[in-house]
């Protein structure tokens, strides 16, 4: 099969039909320390503990988000559906849908695969059936297409990080579900990126969470989170469709469901009160794009996928302007901003270097520009410090008391010129 077409598959598997997160207003940035402009004589601001500057408030960290590109976010499409849509009436029996083919993967890179944790089966059941027939009508077989044509730029990335740590490749539809593959979207609750990640969460699998750093807005290491955090809900519940259950509504609301029912099976869990609707829908979501996915032309969708997200990094100097990038290599200030989403100020934290992401073959002229200017920057540094020591030298000179004669009566007295005594 021609890779054009593994490529627009894989796409058209992550397609997502879930709870987008409800888009706003971006969070209240906090008050930009001085950034090194790339001036010599600019000094950064002092470094500031992440620690102390990472307490956002919870008014902050729920506030609305836009869109990419300053534009709304779709609305709450998919979390409206969840909430409206109704069970299939008792009785009735829906037409199972056709045994999908394997998932065929696009090759990503020369990462080794790790040991698969486990394989991922698909069942066809009438809560799926229903699903399959929403999705390709109304409203949402316009949002789908859109989403399949974003999941173009990310899907080699989140495979290849999946790939690596032996999870199954099924599971990319949790990120298309949560944020529709905006990799900005932000949820009425404070949930943020590709794969909508809570602060404590993201925080406990390794993202910095600041004032400078958002790092559930980076695509790929927010990926890295979302696959170990998967791979933990598996080690606790044994299922995927819980894992996936757990990803939604959280560990302690799947036990409770599973304590007070005393069944470990997702689907029977969905004949409960203890899940709310959402999650109970979540799941089932999943399994539907999946089946999807394998034969998108067949249910009418023909999307050409964006083109894979593609960069380089390169090291600037702590609190580096992203401005002052734009302005040294004529890359679009928005492009910068983009690749970098996680820098909430729109400059590199005062801690440390940063690995900056910039579009590919601009990294080396402009690598090599910045260290001309921190070059710059360390002789004007040591210019200036060897004009201080010379001026104390001459101020330390300047006190020094004039010489003074002796005369043979012992009173001293003034030397008025070299040899001689007034």
């Amino acid at each position: 099969m021609p890779s054009s077409i593994r490529v627009f598959l894989i796409g058209a598997v992550l397609f997502s039909a879930g709870h987008l997160a409800a888009p706003g207003t971006a969070p209240a940035e906090p008050e930009a320390v001085p950034a090194w402009t790339g001036e010599p004589s600019a000094e950064p601001a002092a470094a500031v503990s992440p620690e102390g500057a990472g307490s956002m408030s919870l008014a902050q960290e729920q506030q609305p988000a836009v869109g990419e590109n300053g534009g709304d976010v779709e609305v709450d499409l998919w979390a409206e559906f969840f909430l409206s849509a109704s069970p299939p009436a008792p009785g009735k029996t829906m037409a199972a849908p056709q045994s999908p083919a394997p998932l065929r993967a696009v090759a990503s890179g020369p990462a080794a695969a790790a040991k698969p944790v486990s394989t991922y089966q698909i069942q066809q059941n009438d809560h799926v059936q229903r699903f399959l027939e929403q999705f390709q009508t109304g409203y949402r077989r316009a949002v789908v297409e859109r989403w399949l044509t974003r999941s173009g730029r990310f899907l080699p990335m989140i495979l290849d990080v999946f790939k690596q740590q032996g999870l199954p490749e099924e599971l990319v539809f949790i990120s298309m579900i949560e944020s529709g593959f905006n990799p900005v979207a932000v949820s009425r609750a404070g949930a943020k990126g590709l794969w909508q990640f809570m602060a404590p969460t993201a925080r406990r699998y390794g993202l910095r969470v600041d004032r400078w750093l958002d790092e559930r807005l980076d695509p790929e290491k927010s990926t890295v989170a979302a696959a170990n955090y998967l791979k933990d809900l598996y080690t606790i519940f044994g299922s995927w469709e819980l894992s996936q259950a757990a990803y939604n509504a959280g560990e302690m609301k799947v036990l409770r469901a599973i304590k007070g029912t005393g069944t470990r099976d997702f689907w029977s869990l969905t004949q409960s009160r203890l899940l709310r609707d959402e999650t109970k829908n979540f799941v089932p979501a999943i399994h539907a794009v999946t089946i999807i996915g394998q034969e998108p032309e067949h249910y009418g969708f023909a999307v050409t996928p964006e083109e894979p997200l593609s960069y380089e990094q390169i090291t600037v100097p702590k609190a580096t302007s992203l401005k002052h990038v734009a302005a040294l290599s004529g890359i679009p200030f928005e492009e910068l901003v983009r690749l970098n989403s996680e820098l909430r100020l729109k400059q590199t934290p005062p801690d440390s270097p940063y690995h900056l992401k910039v579009p590919l073959g601009t990294g080396a002229a402009l690598q090599a520009g910045l260290d001309r200017e921190v070059e710059a920057r360390k002789t004007a540094t040591t210019s200036r410090a060897s004009d201080r020591s010379k001026r104390k030298g001459q101020i330390a000179a300047e006190k020094v008391p004039a010489p003074v004669r002796v005369r043979p009566s012992g009173t001293p007295s003034r030397v008025s010129e070299p040899g001689g005594f007034r």
